[in-house]
């Protein structure tokens, strides 16, 4: 199986003939043991504009693996093993590292923490018939998209969104704000729409809307048009990526804007050290899966695993998702008594109350996105706290 990593294709001469080399030389990444293994298909972009999220998710499902194995392994004594591909933020090279993948006879997939990256591998994964759960992809909508083989670990964007939404009316009593979205991304769009609808319905009212591009430097016309059409707007909601955020909370800051900032899971990241000055974090606020700030004993065992094989503190959510999603198949796994993908996707379908570190996973909604609780991080004097704790009929 290729790593598609184009460490030693730099100099060929163009982007498709780099792909087509690096697919015929390069070598697997194979984390495991030989022998009587099952083999799990992990795709991550741990290069390029979403390594900040998918970085660390490919941790968390190492450690997994690791644990795993030093537990005896599956079904009886068989090691598990992770193959993966880093798929460099480039669509077109997850799609080909999927088929990869599959062709090497993977028992389940698991990868990336946006959809459309889920998008480019899910349909590969659906027509072969073999379970693919993506960690932090959080489209609602994205399992029934593709078919009843693909499940999320994360809750949905619909969820996040009215967690941020009713915390704003609610908890803060902020009622007037606009909205800046990524027009690049439908994880982006989709958040925003969903935002939208839920502050509404919360009482609040949008009094203006505005969009970017993903990468974008110059925020000049946003700032000069939430002047011109917003000045009584009492907060702004960014829609964004890990490499929107920082600039857009820039953008803000030193335009004058003192008020709240509120922000997706895109948002969880290290802001105190990415913006400017670490008191422009001050007043930010993000919806993301719970885990930071908790004292429950999966949350605790992990945090301390991974720093003791990785020598730092889980950098974000998407670690502990990374690790639940490798932890939700093994279970799977050992219920189904069998990698049939069949049996395997039965068995992931009736999981019930799996005690994750980003918390309880159940299937019992028809589009395999989890019930799950969602964590509201605010940010003050450098320092990040849970500052509510949103579930859906609590």
């Amino acid at each position: 199986m290729p790593v598609f990593d184009g460490t030693n294709c730099a100099q060929h001469t163009s982007r498709f003939a780099v792909l087509i080399v690096c697919m015929l030389v390069a070598s697997p990444t194979v984390y495991g043991q030989a022998g009587d293994t099952v083999v799990l298909g992990a795709l991550y972009n741990l290069t390029g504009g979403m390594s900040a999220i998918d970085g660390p998710a490919f941790n968390g499902s190492k450690l997994a693996i690791k644990q795993i194995n030093e537990k005896g392994g599956v079904l009886g004594g068989r090691k598990l093993q992770l193959m993966d591909v880093d798929t460099r933020t480039d669509t077109k090279v997850a799609a080909s590292a999927a088929k990869e993948l599959l062709a090497k006879g993977v028992v389940a997939g698991i990868g990336y923490g946006d959809t459309n990256f889920v998008l480019a591998v899910g349909r590969a994964f659906q027509d072969k018939g073999v379970p693919f759960v993506t960690p932090g992809a959080t489209d609602p909508e994205l399992p029934m998209r593709l078919g009843d083989r693909v499940f999320m670990a994360a809750f949905g964007d619909d969820d996040q969104a009215r967690a941020v939404a009713e915390f704003a009316v609610k908890r803060l009593n902020l009622k007037r704000l606009s909205t800046w979205t990524d027009d690049s991304t439908d994880y982006t769009r989709l958040l925003s729409v969903f935002f939208r609808r839920s502050y509404e319905a919360a009482g609040g009212t949008v009094t203006s809307t505005d969009f970017f591009k993903q990468r974008q430097a110059d925020y000049s016309a946003l700032v000069k048009n939430l002047k011109d059409f917003a000045p009584d707007g009492q907060a702004v909601f960014v829609s964004g990526n890990p490499i929107d955020a920082p600039r857009a909370i820039d953008a803000l800051r030193k335009s004058g804007f003192r008020r709240p900032i509120f922000g997706g899971d895109g948002f969880d990241m290290d802001l105190i050290s990415s913006v400017s000055k670490p008191e422009f974090a001050n007043d930010v606020y993000f919806s993301t899966h719970a885990y930071r700030g908790e004292t429950r004993p999966e949350v605790l065992e992990f945090i301390d695993a991974y720093k003791k094989e990785y020598g730092k503190e889980p950098e974000n959510a998407f670690a502990a998702l990374g690790y639940d999603a490798v932890n939700l198949i093994a279970e799977a796994i050992a219920r189904a008594a069998s990698t049939d993908s069949t049996k395997l996707a039965e068995a992931l379908l009736a999981t019930r109350d799996f005690k994750g570190v980003t918390g309880t996973i159940s299937y019992v909604r028809p589009n395999r996105v989890p019930v799950k609780p969602v964590s509201i991080i605010g940010i003050r004097n450098g320092a990040y706290s849970v500052v509510w704790t949103w579930q859906e009929g609590k």
